[in-house]
């Protein structure tokens, strides 16, 4: 187990303008503690408008060996990529980046998938409802593209709703006209209203800071609607809290970065964590579900079996 920073240790940022509420680093750093893997991820904060630079600037240094990404740089860094994966290059955007051996940079989206997991996870169902995706950054992009691309298990319908005029809109336009989706129904909500959906997800950064106001109308929900609210911090939300106090099923989004931590670690080179962390990721939650949610803390179900 290693335990301090060598000379030999592989170094991993997590680059954010905010970085304050990430909690890869505490996930990621325990992984590889527990592990015996002998690398640390630290989190930089870094103006957007000196993401590319950065990027391009860090991996100079031979021991940096990868990079994730969070609000708002996950789109401002394609144009640095040599490749990126299927999820990334039609959402615009990726959450992590890698030097090949050509020394090229390589990106990968794997917001949505992850957040697939995580309502597999909870037993939430998607296939053929109505969704509802609150905000319309790189995170709200990805769990569109990966919802769409579910095959039978796809909803009838993605709404997204941002309060920016024109961004949802432009969202919802580029992602309908990706050749790489299905036909799944994917719009532009006129408002935050939830009563018509099924699923409603929170992918706005509303809720971080107090007295925020919530993203939706929780009074309009319907009664069988299921929450998803995927903020790290600040769980159980106002949002989760106000929904579940309606009786709804509402859930926070640290299982989505749980489910993402194995296709992480693979497309960094470590194969075999990967493994482990399917097969059991409970000391992850043990150290990221806050006192108030421990005792929601259980296996993963014997049928919920995630695949890199």
């Amino acid at each position: 187990m290693h335990s301090t920073i060598q000379g030999g240790t592989d170094v991993y940022l997590i680059s954010g303008d905010p970085v304050e509420q990430v909690r890869a680093p505490e996930v990621f750093n325990l992984i590889f503690r527990t592990l015996g893997i002998n690398a640390v991820l630290v989190p930089v904060h870094v103006p957007l408008q000196d993401i590319e630079a950065f990027v391009r600037n860090a991996f100079l240094a031979k021991n940096i060996k990868g990079m994730l990404l969070t609000i708002p740089h996950k789109s401002r860094v394609m144009g640095l990529l040599a490749r990126c994966n299927d999820a990334g290059r039609v959402a615009g955007a990726v959450n992590g980046i890698r030097r090949n051996a050509a020394g090229e940079l390589e990106g990968a989206l794997f917001d949505g998938k992850g957040f697939v997991l995580s309502l597999d996870y909870f037993g939430v169902a998607y296939a053929g409802k109505r969704v509802l995706i609150l905000g319309a950054g790189g995170a709200a992009a990805a769990i569109a593209v990966s919802l769409a691309m579910a095959g039978s298990r796809a909803p009838a319908g993605i709404a997204l709703y941002d309060p920016a005029p024109g961004k949802a809109q432009a969202l919802a336009s580029q992602l309908a006209a990706a050749a790489q989706l299905p036909p799944t129904k994917m719009v532009a909500a006129t408002s935050s209203d939830p009563s018509s959906y099924d699923l409603v997800v929170n992918a706005s950064p509303l809720g971080l800071k107090a007295g925020d106001p919530l993203p939706c109308d929780v009074s309009r929900l319907a009664p069988h609607a299921a929450v998803m609210d995927i903020l790290m911090k600040n769980q159980p939300t106002p949002l989760v809290q106000a929904a579940r106090a309606r009786h709804l099923v509402a859930q926070p989004g640290f299982e989505m970065l749980i489910q993402q931590a194995p296709d992480y670690l693979a497309f960094f080179g470590y194969a075999e964590a990967a493994k482990a962390v399917c097969r059991d990721a409970t000391f992850i939650r043990e150290l990221i579900y806050p006192k108030a949610l421990q005792g929601e803390i259980r296996p993963a179900p014997a049928a919920f079996i995630p695949t890199l």
